[in-house]
């Protein structure tokens, strides 16, 4: 025979998680809704909600894009050593962020920096980097050495120590710590246990991440042609400027064919990486 006391506990718990659930529901009701009224007020503050301006923009937009057709090709052969510019210059950037974020990542993580003021300064440096935008580096650094791939790639490699070592830390600390306390009992140093426990765990996240931020850094490279930092970016910006938009649909139709094999490629690198 049921105990009516112990019905009356069940019921009462039961009671309290329908209530823990319908304040649960209650609250991410609220925070939907406090979502949506921010993405409205971004709305309205870029002028996305103005009919009459958007209305007025899609003819010129339509006019714009029938003046860009056919592509034309004809200057392709011009383009083949910017081309190239770019490609390299997204790989220096690359390899430059990953140089600087090597040792900066394990000052970054908890479990490998050696004294909490190094874990902050690394990661204020980190956080700093990342803040800049490559754009804003570009113009500086321009400015600093004189036109060309070199300021391109300099800037595209010191904004990316912010991202690639962010995440490389990250990996660092989600990393297991068995094998870890393991090489420590038997009396390994603690470059031999970064060396012997931790990087190979984390070496597929940090590949991954690499190879990313390489495709990034190609598409950016492009965009720092505004500031005169070569490649591809500076023919486009050319272009734009004495009105040739057929050719720059033929460049957007090369930029579009580039970023599709780096993308490719940069999966098949990966794959081969990771295994």
């Amino acid at each position: 025979m049921i105990d009516s006391t112990t019905v009356s506990i069940e019921g009462e718990s039961q009671e309290s998680l329908l209530r823990q659930y319908q304040r649960g529901w209650t609250q991410q009701l609220l925070r939907f809704l406090l979502l949506g009224v921010i993405v409205f007020i971004s709305f309205i503050l870029v002028e996305l909600l103005n009919v009459e301006r958007m209305a007025e923009g899609i003819p010129a937009i339509v006019k714009l894009l029938s003046e860009m057709l056919p592509p034309d090709f004809s200057r392709f052969p011009q383009w083949l050593l910017p081309i190239v510019d770019t490609l390299a210059m997204s790989v220096a950037g690359t390899s430059i962020a990953v140089g600087l974020s090597l040792p900066l990542c394990f000052l970054a993580a908890r479990n490998t920096t050696p004294h909490p003021a190094l874990f902050h300064g690394a990661r204020t440096l980190l956080n700093v980097a990342r803040a800049i935008p490559e754009l804003i580096l570009g113009m500086i650094l321009v400015a600093a050495v004189g036109f060309g791939k070199l300021p391109g790639s300099l800037a595209l490699g010191l904004h990316s120590v912010g991202m690639i070592g962010k995440f490389f830390a990250e990996a660092i600390e989600l990393s297991d710590r068995a094998p870890v306390e393991a090489a420590r009992s038997v009396g390994a140093t603690e470059l031999q246990v970064i060396a012997h426990s931790i990087l190979p765990q984390v070496f597929p996240q940090m590949a991954d991440v690499v190879f990313y931020r390489w495709e990034y850094n190609f598409r950016a490279s492009m965009v720092l042609g505004a500031v005169g930092a070569g490649g591809i970016g500076l023919e486009i910006i050319s272009a734009l400027r004495i009105l040739q938009y057929q050719q720059v649909s033929a460049l957007l139709i090369v930029v579009l064919v580039m970023v599709s094999l780096v993308d490719g490629l940069s999966n098949r690198l990966r794959q081969g990486f990771i295994k």
